[in-house]
């Protein structure tokens, strides 16, 4: 265990540092190799944080390349018991509007090759992601959402999808006519091994652009995300900070502390 300890983790861009008080950044060995980067312990409302970028500290590493489970480790490792999981995502319906939020309920696995488990054995080991995300902090985003007065959505589905290309229009189409609302191409592995180390995980997804296929839709262009998320991301850190605000000092009773005893 790291001398340095946190409580609650957070994933995500840069723009999150300048909350942390009294900030020190730490180096994590994990059995999984290198975190996308140093990560920084600091407080938020008398919280203990860890912060990572998930794409590294100038975003120079692709959804497809993340070392998911080294930068998952490193929080456990530090002693984080709960984390959160904000991303930029695309949306797939026309009512889910660029600049709102979606605190996402569901998620379905549309990567290839990615190593999306610490358990290889020589303990069997089948963790249940049928509710993929901590109930308690899901109704704690929800709450932050609209204490914020922020447009949200309280659940969504969200399509994760390879990377680092966008979608084909037929795939954009396929996607939305199962009525998923988000694309995104990190929330997974990374929400599922959080659960395998029984910690909480809970999604906020940015929607920065409607993904390509919706009709009267312009394709989506990286420069689009990039400006909409922009001129959102100050809703994003009042959200985030309140969130941390609201999270109780101990966990109650949304099991995500016990989920190994039901998978064994």
């Amino acid at each position: 265990m790291s001398s340095v300890q946190a409580e609650i983790g957070v994933f995500g861009g840069s723009g999150f540092y300048q909350f942390l008080e009294a900030p020190e950044t730490v180096q994590v060995e994990t059995p999984y190799g290198m975190t996308s980067s140093e990560i920084t312990i600091g407080t938020v409302a008398g919280k203990r944080v860890a912060f990572l970028p998930r794409h590294g500290a100038n975003h120079g590493i692709p959804p497809h390349l993340i070392n998911y489970r080294a930068n998952v480790w490193a929080f456990k490792k530090l002693g984080v018991s709960r984390v959160i999981s904000p991303c930029a995502a695309g949306s797939l319906q026309k009512f889910v509007r660029p600049g709102s939020f979606v605190i996402c309920d569901q998620y379905v696995d549309r990567t290839n090759g990615r190593k999306d488990t610490f358990y290889d054995g020589p303990i069997v080991t089948h963790v249940s992601a049928a509710d993929p995300y901590c109930p308690e902090m899901r109704q704690l985003a929800i709450k932050s959402a609209k204490d914020s007065g922020i447009q949200y959505h309280p659940e969504g589905t969200v399509a994760v999808i390879q990377g680092p290309r966008f979608s084909t229009r037929a795939e954009s189409n396929w996607y939305r006519s199962q009525g998923w609302e988000v694309i995104n191409m990190t929330q997974y592995p990374e929400a599922h091994l959080v659960r395998e180390l029984e910690m909480c995980v809970v999604n906020i997804s940015l929607i920065t652009d409607y993904d390509t296929g919706i009709p009267g839709i312009e394709p989506v262009s990286h420069e689009e995300v990039l400006k909409v998320f922009a001129a959102n991301n100050e809703n994003l850190k009042t959200l985030l900070y309140r969130l941390i605000e609201l999270l109780p000092s101990e966990r109650q009773n949304c099991g995500c502390g016990n989920v190994l005893a039901h998978s064994r």
